[in-house]
């Protein structure tokens, strides 16, 4: 996985390219570049991204827009209200599942995960314990789980197939450690399937229903979901795609079962914001177990991940967020300590697993944290 996010835009933030081309917003000024965002918005589809889709909020006002299309085939306006595959933003909900039940004593943050999943470290090379904290700020030492390769048609060979996230910890642990726990470093998707299975083996329950019952209901994300094994997005959404040899090959179906408590979530910029706020103001982490997740391990060269989520300096400010991509959606939310600043959006971008950062998402983050 890749910590590419909002890093190295900082130097950048000055030069926010303009594009032609209409966007629908609901503006509320008071402070945001608005001019910057509908730019940032305008001119799709194009070959980046097919539509986008924004929502940036705190002191200075509030700003929502969206552009782009719904699809390629009817070329109809996206919708702005749409549900998209929020990938990793998952680990935010994740992260605040473990929290709340480490607040109710239900988990120990700094147990050994070998202590309740023996079987699956049975025969392993993971000799010294590895605490759930490690797991929550990726400093485990646990190397990558194994998939279907790097090139996108390995990838879409194999979109519905059904993978159980124990079978993709097994493959990761049967490699052994990369580095003695809490050394190092290193933002993999095994960490959080490890703690999804974790919340299983604790609480008796499925991953998705205790994350809903004690995130996503107490933060109102009636729009979110986790689709296991089902293909389809339900509800209203914009189709996503991936650019392959100039052809545009529809994405929007996929089964994500291998990702769980990685990477699996469905939900919409609204929900996400109301994530942002409801975490930050403390109304589903108490204080305490809160603070873990704006406090990044100590000691480590070039750490930036707390739990849950990711440390990032722009425009003179310290942003707390965390991005996500599957193919054909790319996704993120971010927010000062103090919520003066919020962003989230959701971009259909059509390389969204390359190793740059998306032209247009770029854009939304340098137009959202100016203030004029």
């Amino acid at each position: 996985m890749k910590r590419r996010a909002f890093l190295g835009l900082s130097a950048a933030l000055a030069a926010a390219p303009a594009l032609a081309g209409p966007a629908t917003a609901a503006p509320r000024t008071g402070g945001l570049d608005t001019a910057a965002l509908r730019r940032a918005v305008s001119g799709l589809p194009d070959d980046d991204a097919t539509a986008a889709l924004v929502r940036v909020g705190g002191t200075a006002g509030t700003w929502h827009g969206s552009g782009g299309v719904h699809d390629l085939a009817s070329g109809r306006a996206a919708d702005p209200h749409a549900r998209f595959r929020a990938g990793s933003t998952t680990k935010v909900v994740t992260a605040a599942t473990v929290l709340k039940l480490a607040a109710a004593r239900r988990i120990d943050l700094d147990a050994p995960v070998q202590r309740h999943l023996p079987r699956l470290f049975r025969g392993t090379d993971f000799h010294r314990p590895i605490s759930v904290r490690q797991l929550l700020n990726h400093t485990s030492g646990i190397r990558f789980a194994d998939g279907w390769g790097d090139a996108f048609a390995d990838q879409y060979a194999h979109r519905f197939d059904v993978v159980a996230p124990a079978e993709v910890a097994a493959s990761a642990l049967a490699k052994g450690p990369e580095f003695a726990p809490g050394t190092q470093q290193h933002y993999l998707n095994i960490n959080y399937t490890l703690l999804g299975l974790l919340i299983e083996q604790l609480t008796g329950q499925a991953y998705a229903d205790v994350a809903t019952r004690l995130v996503l209901r107490p933060a109102g994300m009636r729009d979110t979901y986790f689709p296991g094994t089902d293909r389809t997005i339900h509800g209203p959404h914009n189709h996503g795609y991936q650019l392959v040899d100039g052809a545009f090959v529809d994405v929007t179906r996929w089964v994500q079962t291998d990702r769980q408590a990685a990477g699996d979530i469905i939900s919409t910029t609204a929900d996400l914001e109301r994530l942002l706020v409801a975490l930050f103001r403390g109304r589903i982490v108490p204080p305490r177990q809160l603070r873990e997740m704006f406090t990044v391990p100590a000691g480590i060269d070039g750490a930036t991940m707390s739990a849950g989520l990711q440390r990032i300096e722009l425009g003179g400010r310290t942003y707390w967020g965390k991005t996500g991509s599957r193919y054909g959606y790319s996704a993120a939310l971010a927010a000062t300590r103090n919520l003066s600043r919020t962003l989230v959006y959701s971009v259909n971008a059509t390389d969204a697993k390359g190793e740059e950062m998306n032209p247009v998402a770029e854009r939304i983050v340098m137009a959202a944290v100016r203030t004029v």
